[in-house]
């Protein structure tokens, strides 16, 4: 395994952007969270420091957490293709999708576990009787009895479901369930995603959230969001100099000439009006079908589409993504030159995510709309992204998006992801009309400053840790 180094952060901007009676609640319930462990260390298990949005929330909220004053420390999995094979047909079955359609029968299990068993031998030189554990979605589950085993309390939180459980659901529940029926608490997105087999009373309900202060989130005037997407390749223009950016640890950067950042179509040209999907190349965010649904739809002549996601090299626990990033470029290449001049395919590096969360923030707030068009989402964080950053957001009306979105308030939700021609009738007004899209912008931006930032989760996660170091 390896840890993820995390710095303090200094506490002060969150606390008076949220104001000094949310903020005193929060830290009381700290406070008694630290009585509770005395002095005990606070470990978070996932598959990956880099790409998706686990490890976008871990980077941005565990420092937050050690800034109250408990150890709290971060390691990543070790696995090998096999393994990540299996954990990523887990994760497209608990979303409800057949994925590759693979097997998941004894010779599955067998690496699952061997995988787990060798991290968990790791996990025995660090863990002390005492110490709380949380251990991220399927690739963790393995460990849970083991843990315990080692005199930790331990919660399993799962960051994926589905509304409307099926076949697919159950055979991915069925799989997990020897393993998480021994958790002390399984913490949720929404109570539709409950495990099967989990009681309620083990049962929390935690909305993932964003911080707004850091590189992925925080404010950059809009002269310097241009010098970013020139200075990364993703926009054209003439290099002119240094664009530094802060970096999680209080040090400085400087984003890099980046000239393989354009998978195909070039940069965008300057007076575009950018439509754009940033995630995972991932085959439940479907973005072969918003290209399909942009270009058959969608007729402003200053409308480009961007499809953004992480380089494939660089997001170790998802072998699917290289493929899912070939499918797009086929359609890509197969398109007559001039659909070819309105879309854009970029996949950023992820070997320095500090500049990898600059640059997409900075894509984000030059977007004129955002869209997110998954057929089954957890949660979406890159809707809470683009909302705090004041655009007008299309997304599915599937998972925690609905959580997010009020429809015609605070965005637009599209209730069926596969009507393609909807998603382009919806584009087209916001590219009609800009005060409509200016005005869900400013509402979406006032709904994450009420219900998603990091104050809310910290908030939840100490009463959840108070209720379960009670116990004795």
């Amino acid at each position: 395994m390896e840890e993820v180094e995390l710095a303090q952060r200094d506490i002060t901007p969150l606390a008076e952007l949220v104001g000094t009676d949310r903020w005193s609640h929060v830290q009381e319930s700290w406070d008694a969270a630290r009585n509770e462990l005395s002095g005990q260390t606070i470990w978070h298990v996932n598959a990956t420091a880099t790409g998706g949005g686990v490890a976008e929330m871990l980077l941005a909220l565990l420092p937050l957490w050690r800034t109250t004053g408990i150890d709290t420390r971060w390691l990543v999995l070790h696995g090998e293709p096999t393994f990540f094979g299996i954990t990523k047909r887990l994760h497209n079955l608990l979303h409800g999708s057949p994925g590759d359609g693979g097997e998941l029968g004894e010779a599955e299990r067998t690496n699952y576990e061997q995988v787990l068993a060798a991290n968990l031998d790791h996990l025995r030189t660090l863990v002390q009787p005492g110490d709380l554990v949380v251990l991220h979605d399927p690739q963790t589950a393995g460990l849970i009895e083991g843990v315990k085993a080692l005199g930790a309390r331990v919660i399993w939180r799962s960051h994926i479901g589905r509304d409307d459980p099926n076949e697919h659901t159950a055979r991915g529940w069925r799989f997990l369930a020897p393993y998480i029926e021994h958790a002390d608490r399984v913490v949720v997105s929404r109570l539709l995603y409950r495990p099967p087999t989990v009681p309620l009373h083990k049962i929390a309900v935690i909305t993932p959230c964003i911080d707004p202060f850091t590189a992925k989130n925080m404010d950059i005037p809009a002269d310097v969001v241009e010098k970013v997407l020139v200075q990364a390749g993703l926009l054209e223009g003439e290099r002119d100099g240094l664009v530094e950016f802060p970096r999680r640890d209080g040090s400085t950067g400087a984003v890099r000439a980046l000239d393989n950042a354009v998978t195909e179509g070039g940069p965008l040209p300057r007076g575009a009006r950018a439509i754009v999907q940033v995630s995972r190349w991932d085959r439940l965010k479907d973005m072969s079908g918003v290209m399909r649904g942009f270009l058959d739809n969608v007729t402003a002549p200053d409308a480009h589409l961007v499809l953004c996601g992480p380089a494939v090299d660089g997001v170790s626990d998802d072998p699917e993504g290289a493929e899912v990033l070939a499918d797009c470029r086929t359609i890509f290449n197969a398109l007559d030159d001039s659909a070819k001049g309105r879309v854009h395919l970029f996949s950023i590096p992820m070997d320095d995510t500090d500049e990898n969360a600059y640059i997409i923030n900075a894509l984000q707030r030059y977007a004129y709309a955002v869209v997110q068009k998954s057929l089954f989402e957890g949660f979406g964080l890159t809707v809470t992204e683009a909302m705090w950053k004041s655009r007008p957001v299309i997304a599915s009306a599937v998972g925690g998006i609905q959580n997010q979105i009020a429809h015609g308030i605070d965005g637009w939700l599209l209730p069926d992801p596969t009507d393609l021609a909807s998603l382009g009738a919806e584009i087209n007004v916001l590219l009609a009309d800009e005060r409509v899209a200016q005005r869900l912008g400013l509402a979406a931006k006032e709904k994450v400053l009420r219900r998603f930032l990091g104050d809310g989760s910290m908030f939840s996660y100490a009463l959840l840790m108070q209720n379960l170091l009670s116990e004795g």
